[in-house]
């Protein structure tokens, strides 16, 4: 359990409250460019939930899930590794899964050539990577650990940016430790979306998004495009994934409803596997890049280049 704690490093952000969950506010912070909960937690007891808890308590039933849906995964991951082979020359293939679950995207790149090492947090997850053969560390990706991790083309954060304190320390962390030239793929929500906005401010729903304060911070495509560049970073590609939100503008109220959020899911993968099947998977990628020109979508898939001062 996190309970709110008082910094002073966090005392001066300032900005208007745009939603409040249990206990916490959410402000759209002047400082950062970006939302996030106030306070924000310490990041010793954030170690603690992450270390132990959060695949018990908060994720039940997320492996389980996650291997019914495996072959749906492994065509997301294959076409996030198509895109990072687009801008990387064929001889750079060492990567970086930060926050990296229970390794199934790692395995995927693996079986494509790849060079590929994670670092997990969580006990239960780092075990079952190394169940497949895989190179986890469980630890944090920090200050510390991050330097004896060595350098890599690309690095992959996939809804992670949003658990984390001080995303920005992250970014220059990373920023660090890629090569030059050196790929960045980052997963967010894409909180406060128009059509989330739509379904709170006509609709009557409450923001079921923002889930303090295991979410610390809320991101959109704006918001992150402006925190990578600040952070040293160039945007080379941008899209989106499904929006899921369009169910609940169609009545499906999925919305504590995991029978329904479930089903839901499943038309969503029975969508995406049916475009790829049919040969229009470059179809499907370009509709999820024009919902990210929109800010559309349910997650903000960005791929940033390491920027190298002359």
């Amino acid at each position: 359990m996190i309970k709110k704690q008082s910094s002073k490093k966090w005392q001066d952000h300032e900005g208007p409250t745009v939603a409040s969950d249990n206990g916490f506010d959410v402000i759209d912070c002047q400082q950062c460019g970006f939302k996030h909960i106030t306070p924000i937690p310490t990041v010793e007891e954030l170690g603690r939930v992450y270390q132990h808890d959060y695949y018990k308590q908060e994720k039940p039933l997320y492996l389980e899930r996650y291997r019914e849906d495996l072959d749906w995964w492994n065509m997301v991951y294959t076409r996030r590794y198509e895109a990072l082979e687009q801008h990387l020359p064929a001889n750079q293939r060492h990567m970086l899964d930060i926050g990296s679950g229970p390794g199934f995207f790692l395995l995927n790149g693996k079986e494509r050539g790849w060079q590929v090492k994670g670092v997990e947090p969580s006990v239960q997850a780092a075990e079952h990577s190394r169940e497949l053969g895989l190179d986890v560390e469980n630890i944090f990706f920090s200050e510390q650990t991050a330097p004896k991790l060595g350098t890599f083309d690309a690095i992959n954060i996939g809804l992670v940016l949003e658990h984390i304190p001080d995303p920005a320390a992250l970014l220059k962390l990373i920023h660090h430790q890629l090569n030059d030239n050196g790929l960045v793929c980052i997963i967010v929500p894409n909180d406060f979306n128009p059509f989330q906005l739509v379904l709170r401010d006509y609709l009557g729903f409450k923001p079921w998004w923002v889930a303090a304060p295991h979410h610390i911070n809320y991101f959109d495509f704006d918001s992150l495009s402006n925190l990578v560049e600040r952070c040293g970073f160039e945007v080379v590609h941008k899209e989106a994934t499904f929006p899921m939100d369009m169910f609940l503008l169609m009545g499906d109220n999925y919305v504590g409803n995991d029978e329904l959020g479930r089903a839901c899911h499943t038309k969503r993968i029975n969508f995406e596997r049916a475009i790829n099947l049919g040969g229009a998977g470059n179809m499907l990628a370009g509709i999820y890049s024009n919902f990210a020109s929109q800010g559309i979508g349910r997650e903000v898939v960005m791929f940033v280049r390491k920027v190298v001062e002359s």
